[in-house]
């Protein structure tokens, strides 16, 4: 089995982080390239209420330019001895834009961090990670972080 081009999916968070030292690990050890995505979900449309010391097309803006941003850092702080790495920020919804860009460039596994949300808090909000392995046409490992 092969694993020569990975996708990391990451929000940032600590499982993401956890779930990073996993797919950094593998990609060592298999000399694949890695590619590292974290999509924006997109904002709730604000246009039709009266907000008016704000420009719906800036924040978008500025919530991308600071996602690349934090992208860019994390890339320079945790791969500074790997080279084989592209770094994504998309807009979307999370789960299709994980799987359409494992589409795009070929990727042989999916990496991404569960947060291990139960009850109530799962029901309400799904989790971006499950909803990838049941739609994802590509093996997806998932990582929960150990609790305490």
């Amino acid at each position: 089995m092969s694993f020569s081009t990975l996708l990391f999916a990451t929000d940032f968070s600590e499982s993401s982080d956890h779930a990073f030292e996993y797919a950094l690990t593998l990609a060592k050890q298999f000399d694949s390239q890695l590619g590292l995505i974290h999509v924006i979900n997109e904002p709730v449309d604000l246009r039709g209420f009266y907000v008016p010391h704000i420009s719906f097309d800036k924040l978008e803006e500025e919530i991308e330019q600071g996602a690349r941003k934090v992208m860019e850092k994390f890339c320079r702080t945790h791969l500074a001895d790997y080279e084989k790495y592209d770094c994504y920020v998309v807009p979307g919804i999370p789960y299709e834009e994980i799987i359409k860009k494992a589409e795009e460039i070929g990727a042989t596994l999916i990496v991404m961090g569960t947060h291990g949300r139960t009850g109530f808090d799962h029901v309400l909000f799904g989790s971006t990670a499950e909803k990838v392995v049941r739609k994802s046409p590509i093996p997806v490992m998932t990582i929960r972080i150990k609790e305490g």
